[in-house]
Formats: structure tokens, sequence, C-alpha cells
């Protein structure tokens, strides 16, 4: 392997894994929670439909159960994480919903008791770009200097015309200005991309993974995309208005994306999947590890890493 390739462990591309072992000195394990959030495009505000490819739980699918304390919650996540790996240290993920989209005083006493739990030496939060207020920035700057912060911000594509038909009532010109103030307080912010969203060629999906690595972004989270029962996007589906992406085609995209972004972004996640009872398609995402297997299988046939093309026009 290249010394390129050395700097990123056992990987080709620089994972969460790593980057947090290397913080933390030990594996930390990430816990979702759904903190009993809404969104300004489920509650009426601009929509009660939502974006068109989310699911009823918010994207928080595998989150824990609303109907259950955020304590609770996360008393079961270790426990069933310790199951599997014995863990000590754990980075709480709000992740159903918009988990910014509150008043600031109801979102400082939810911070504050989540940092409380045992274990925890850090806080994710996910949230769109149009609901980061210079109020919330300001409670993100008190959290980013006593604790671990990362902001996750749903970007999902750059074209505004795909957002407008997913119905995500923000375009890459909000994303941007509030990756502006986020960086502004040097608080790590990791993007969230779909591919395969109806309507996109490889290129368009391309151009998004490498603009958003032009930006001042800490970490990326590339998801395909999936539909699900329930959704506006299962009609889409129905009425054949929505083409799925290969295993290959996803691979090779993804590879792609990797290789002409900097080799300082932290890939959060490279694939995705859903409850297996509410997928409509691909199926082939539910194979995990296949998927991810396949990235690393790709990477090395090209011989290539994250960032060997960053910068070269190629």
């Amino acid at each position: 392997m290249s010394t390129e390739t050395q700097m990123f462990g056992q990987k080709r591309y620089r994972s969460l894994n790593s980057h947090l072992r290397s913080r933390f000195g030990q594996k930390v394990f990430k816990i979702p929670l759904d903190a009993g959030f809404s969104c300004p495009n489920r509650d009426g505000t601009y929509s009660r439909e939502g974006c068109y490819f989310c699911s009823t739980r918010g994207s928080g699918d595998f989150a824990g159960d609303r109907t259950m304390s955020v304590a609770e919650q996360f008393a079961y996540g270790t426990q069933m994480m310790n199951k599997k790996w014995e863990g000590k240290q754990y980075i709480a993920y709000l992740q159903a919903f918009t988990n910014t989209y509150a008043p600031v005083t109801y979102l400082r006493t939810l911070y504050d008791e989540v940092l409380q739990l045992p274990g925890v030496v850090g806080l994710a939060i996910a949230t769109r770009p149009d609901c980061l207020s210079n109020e919330v920035i300001d409670l993100l700057d008190e959290l980013n200097h006593k604790t671990y912060l990362w902001v996750e911000v749903g970007l999902q594509t750059i074209h505004e015309r795909t957002g407008k038909s997913m119905n995500l009532h923000y375009d890459y010109e909000i994303f941007l200005k509030s990756l502006a103030k986020l960086q502004g307080r040097d608080i790590e912010t990791c993007a969230h991309l779909i591919l395969g969203l109806p309507g996109e060629n490889r290129a368009m999906m391309l151009e998004s993974g490498v603009e958003v690595g032009r930006q001042s972004i800490q970490g990326l989270k590339i998801h395909l995309l999936h539909v699900m029962k329930g959704t506006p996007l299962e009609k889409w589906y129905q009425n054949g208005r929505v083409e799925f992406l290969s295993k290959e085609e996803y691979i090779d995209l993804t590879c792609s994306i990797l290789e002409r972004i900097p080799s300082e972004i932290v890939i959060h996640r490279l694939t995705g999947d859903s409850p297996r009872s509410l997928l409509i398609g691909p199926h082939w995402s539910l194979n995990k590890w296949e998927v991810l297997n396949g990235i690393d299988e790709e990477l090395q046939h090209r011989n290539t890493w994250q960032g060997k093309l960053y910068g070269k026009g190629k």
C-alpha cells in the first residue's frame, strides 16, 4: 500500500471509525436517538409531505423509540451495542427529523441532558440548512467549547431542479450560507448527499460530490436513494418515475467521488440501509457489508484512494 493510503489505516479513505479512534484513543460508538422533533417540512410551515424520500420517522428509522425518554433510548442503545462490542465511550446522535427545530431554551436543556448521559464524549446533531438561526449557532458555539461536536447538515444535492422536485424547500445557496456560519465558529460540519435521486445522471451526482468537497466541510456522508413504503416517492416509483442505481453503478460513483475530494474530510458513511419491512428498493442495499467491501475492492482495483485526484482536474 502506498504512503498516501497508509495514512488512512486499513481503508483507502478516512473513515469515521479511524478518526474517532485517533481522537479518543479507543473505539467510540454512535448511539442514534429520536428526541421527538418535527420539521418545517412536516408541520405545515413549508409542507406536510416532507422531503419525498424521507420516511415517516424522519430518516431516523434506526434511532430509538420516541415514546421512550432520551435516557431510556440511550440505555437501550448502549446495551444492544455492548452485546456486539465492549464500549465505554459514546457519541450521542440526535438523528430523527430536524434536531435544531425548537426554541433555543428547549434545545439547551435537551443538549445538556444528553451530554450528562454516562460515557457520552460528544454530540452529533442532524438538521436542515434552513434551521440554523443565529441564536442556534450561538448555542452550538457554546456546546463546541465544552464537548466534541459535529453538525450533520442535509444537503442531498447541489442541483436546484432536483431539490424542488424532491420538495426540499431549501437550495445549495442556503446550505452555503449556513455552512459559512458554522465554519465561522469552527464547528465541525458533515454534509449529507444522496446518490440516485430521480432526474440526476452520473455527471450530476459526481458534480454534487466534487463541489461539496471543495467547501470547508470536515465530514461527508454519502447515502444511496431508498424508496420506502409510505413516502411520496413510493408513488413516483409506482408510476415509473424512479430508476434505481445498480450496486455496480453506486460503487463506481462513490469511488469516483472519494478520489476527487480532499483526504482530510472524514467519511461518516458510504452506504445506508432501511428497515427490510419498509424497503421497496433497491434490495441490494440490504447487503450493507457487500457494498462496503465492494467499495474497498474497487478502490484497490483502481489503485486509488481518497484525495488522489483532488485538484487535478480529472
